[in-house]
């Protein structure tokens, strides 16, 4: 009666078949937590980098504000200098304008002293002479200082820039086209011609 016992033990492997069944769930175990770790970790550098670009917008919004208030900024002090220097330039032609008109004013003052003195023969002898003499010297020295220079005409050639032509002669001595009379002195400011010269031209 032994015998049939053991045969049906082997047969249905009861001794055999329960040390095999133990290491399999255990390496299905030790799989399903290494994927857990897995999609924890993925999860985790998921929202490392959601984290860092957050940070990564913010940081380029501040820039582009920097670098817009630092544009803003470099185009108004670049208009302020073109304002600055366009008024300064608007303030220097006002005041030769006025300057100008001022002279323009007072050489018919400096025409009649000149009238005045050419009439006396000996200016030295006659007190009231020297005396309009002193200012006369006194008002061209003025005009000198201001910037005031007398355009030479006589014996030059003429120009239309400088001089004003109301006459005209032939003259053989006189080269052509050249000033050999001058009728009203004229006056240039700073460059800037205040009054031409009344002349006669030569040929």
């Amino acid at each position: 009666m032994e015998e049939p016992t053991r045969e049906m033990e082997k047969e249905t492997g009861a001794e055999t078949d329960l040390p095999e069944t133990e290491p399999a769930a255990e390496q299905e175990e030790a799989k399903k937590a290494a994927e857990a770790k897995e999609a924890e970790a993925a999860e985790e550098t998921a929202e490392d980098g959601k984290e860092r670009k957050f940070f990564k917008k913010k940081k380029d919004k501040k820039d582009e504000k920097i670098e817009e208030l630092t544009d803003r900024l470099t185009r108004q002090m670049a208009e302020f200098d073109n304002f600055r220097k366009r008024t300064e330039k608007e303030k220097a032609n006002m005041y030769a304008i006025g300057a100008k008109d001022i002279i323009e004013k007072i050489l018919p003052v400096v025409d009649s002293f000149e009238r005045g003195l050419a009439t006396v023969e000996n200016p030295e002898e006659d007190p009231f002479a020297e005396g309009m003499n002193k200012v006369y010297k006194q008002f061209t020295t003025a005009l000198d200082e201001l910037g005031v220079t007398v355009i030479e005409a006589v014996g030059k050639e003429f120009d239309p820039n400088l001089h004003n032509a109301v006459m005209h002669v032939e003259d053989e001595e006189a080269g052509e086209n050249i000033v050999v009379e001058e009728f009203l002195k004229g006056y240039m400011y700073k460059g800037s011609v205040v009054r031409h010269s009344m002349v006669k031209v030569a040929n």
